[in-house]
């Protein structure tokens, strides 16, 4: 089963898309936060086969609720209400992981929603 990892931001959103074993996550791509993402995504499930999406769940140092979260919650009931399966991943910190890892580059909203999505996997190994 392939699956696909969403790091959800003001304005970019990182996509990263899992092997089709389902066990290694890889950056795939970075939209634009607009009236056409919805489609977007749903575009990339219905061509790769994915009825599981992977959402950060984002919290701050005090293991609160961010702003962030509240328009996360809001676009993972849009991709419920057409079907999509979606399950949210505690990330932390994603972004300057990524940074760390690639350095700052136009892919690293995707290279960060691969780290969502790895943890994901890691921890669900059959």
């Amino acid at each position: 089963m392939r699956y696909l990892g969403i790091d959800f931001g003001q304005k970019r959103v990182g996509i990263a898309m899992s092997d089709e074993e389902g066990k290694i996550a890889f950056p795939k791509v970075v939209l634009a936060n607009d009236s056409d993402l919805l489609r977007n995504i749903m575009d990339l499930c219905i061509q790769n086969n994915i009825a599981t999406v992977i959402m950060g769940e984002s919290r701050d140092y005090h293991g609160k609720i961010n702003e962030i979260m509240w328009k996360i919650e809001g676009f993972r009931k849009q991709l419920e209400a057409v079907g999509t399966k979606v399950i949210y991943e505690p990330e932390f910190m994603t972004s300057v992981q990524a940074s760390q890892i690639t350095g700052q580059n136009d892919m690293l909203d995707a290279s960060a929603a691969a780290i969502i999505l790895q943890s994901y996997l890691d921890k669900n190994k059959k």
